[in-house]
């Protein structure tokens, strides 16, 4: 497998550096505030932008129109969206559905083209992906699907919807969906933050198209394994801004950095966030370089410390800002609100651990 490498190389933070001054400039915070109420959660300005950025592609074949790079890379600018707090389909499109994608939509994906998501949580069942009861039937030459899935990220928008589901042959597959197929409803779901739109989804005999070979294990672990990277970068920035404060603010003639229960919450922020990095950055690695019991292990401990670790890095920016973090007009609460939905996203710690106990005692 290799050893791993936690360095960067020169490529990879010019893609950082790129994508930072792309997010600053063309994304800052008043966009991520425009974007809340917003349906697709980003505008076709900055949509394209980032597809021209060729970073829509990353994880797609050269074949198939894409860059044909690996989690690694992808993880560059997934701690950047992070860190900017970046709303809109991204991650949902340009990890999760490009990895299940045919060479029917992939190129769609990799250009920015059209946009994807996955459909694989149902209701009462929400961590469970692997044991569908959505249900495939043939149709003539073709398929139908019936049954409803829940908590699917940017679905009332995305072009393309990726189901998992069972069929009379087998107990999992994976079908695609064109927008605004028939007997396809889609409904908001609401969500603590509103950078993360979450939709539920009914079929009712909705056309579909099977699509061959997806991976639907490899597809759940670079998700995690994205949206742990995502919430390092969030972290991290949430640090940053608590730690500005914590120099400026004043009580009592002295800044309140200079009080110790302060320090200990910065320090606290600081170890909660290195150890998260340090599973999701060997979790990229093995989504690129390990095998697929290896890349599940490291993926899955990575959510399960991540879960709860960064939701506090959340609250302590918070508790650090006082009164001022918890109003509209102040950032801190959209940092706390992203690690918020980070912890319950693909389940949280408990989900996570049960799984590492199986893992060890399997």
């Amino acid at each position: 497998m290799g050893s791993v490498d936690f360095e960067f190389s020169p490529d990879q933070e010019m893609l950082r550096d790129s994508v930072r001054r792309f997010l600053a400039d063309r994304a800052p915070i008043a966009y991520v505030r425009a974007m809340y109420d917003d349906e697709r959660g980003t505008t076709a300005d900055v949509w394209n932008g980032l597809a021209d950025l060729g970073i829509t592609g990353i994880l797609t074949p050269e074949a198939h129109g894409g860059l044909g790079l690996g989690m690694v890379d992808m993880g560059v600018v997934l701690e950047e969206m992070g860190r900017a707090l970046h709303p809109g389909p991204f991650l949902s499109s340009a990890v999760t559905a490009a990895t299940l994608a045919d060479a029917e939509v992939a190129p769609l994906l990799a250009s920015g083209e059209a946009t994807g998501t996955a459909a694989l949580f149902e209701p009462d069942a929400r961590h469970s992906w692997s044991t569908p009861t959505v249900r495939s039937t043939r149709d003539g030459s073709g398929w139908t699907l019936s049954g409803r899935k829940v908590h699917v990220s940017d679905g009332v928008t995305a072009d393309v919807v990726l189901v998992a589901a069972a069929t009379d042959d087998v107990d999992l597959a994976v079908f695609a969906v064109d927008r605004g197929a028939a007997g396809m409803s889609a409904e908001l779901t609401e969500t603590v933050d509103g950078s993360r739109k979450e939709a539920t989804l009914d079929f009712a005999a909705t056309p579909a198209r099977l699509v061959e070979g997806a991976d639907l294990a490899l597809a759940v672990d670079r998700t995690m394994t994205a949206l742990v990277v995502d919430g390092v970068g969030a972290a991290s920035a949430a640090l940053e801004i608590s730690l500005a404060y914590a120099k400026e603010r004043v009580q009592f003639d002295r800044p309140i950095g200079s009080f110790q229960a302060i320090q200990h919450l910065c320090a606290d922020m600081l170890r909660d966030i290195e150890l998260a990095r340090a599973g999701a950055y060997y979790a990229l690695w093995a989504c690129d370089r390990a095998d697929p019991a290896t890349r599940h292990a490291a993926a899955t401990m990575a959510k399960a410390w991540a879960s709860d670790a960064l939701a506090r890095v959340g609250a302590s920016c918070i508790q650090i800002h006082g009164g001022i973090g918890f109003t509209w007009e102040h950032d801190a609460h959209l940092f706390h609100k992203r690690l918020l939905t980070l912890q319950h996203a693909f389940g949280g710690s408990a989900v996570h651990l049960e799984e590492l106990a199986r893992i060890v005692l399997d």
